[in-house]
């Protein structure tokens, strides 16, 4: 699957989503903002160590995935579809 980077309308900033193709939350978070049609740019961990390092620093060492960066500094990990409506409630 190619990874896909796309800019937010309003900002230029990127939401960065790290994931595995075999994780089924990450399957279920890139689904959620798909049919939301709220862009991102996807990074498989598994073919990029410098994001793997990065998802490890982030999660105390762990390579827990879904880690979604937010332009605004805001950091979700594993969340779940209402966590994401959440997010994008405020």
């Amino acid at each position: 699957m190619p990874d896909i980077t796309l800019e937010t309308p309003k900002t230029g900033e990127k939401i960065k989503m790290y994931a595995t193709t075999w994780c089924g939350d990450c399957r279920m978070a890139k689904r959620w903002f798909d049919s939301h049609d709220i862009p991102y740019e996807y990074i498989n961990i598994e073919e990029d160590d410098n994001a793997a390092a990065f998802v490890m620093k982030v999660n105390g060492g762990m390579r827990t995935v879904p880690t979604i960066i937010f332009p605004d500094g805001d950091v979700l990990v594993e969340p779940s579809a209402r966590d994401l409506a959440n997010k994008f409630s405020r």
